[in-house]
């Protein structure tokens, strides 16, 4: 397991972070309010799929372009 450094928000991280909340908040609607906060978990998970195949994530390349550094200062 790596040693991860709490001080250091890197890109990845970031991401993790984001797609986990956009999902706890699309089951919390869809229990509270409407089954149609389950749209939010699919956009989520079509995200993670289209960065599986393609390579691309909309949401790495706006925080990259918001000035979040990548993992070990790389600019891959």
């Amino acid at each position: 397991m790596e040693n991860t450094n709490n001080q250091s928000w890197y890109l990845e991280r970031v991401l993790f972070l984001i797609a986990g909340s956009f999902s706890l908040i699309g089951l919390l609607i869809a229990n509270y309010f409407s089954h149609w906060g389950l749209v939010l978990n699919l956009l989520v998970g079509i995200n993670m799929i289209l960065f599986s195949l393609a390579g691309f994530c909309p949401m790495g390349w706006i925080l990259t372009r918001l000035g979040v550094p990548k993992k070990c200062g790389s600019d891959r």
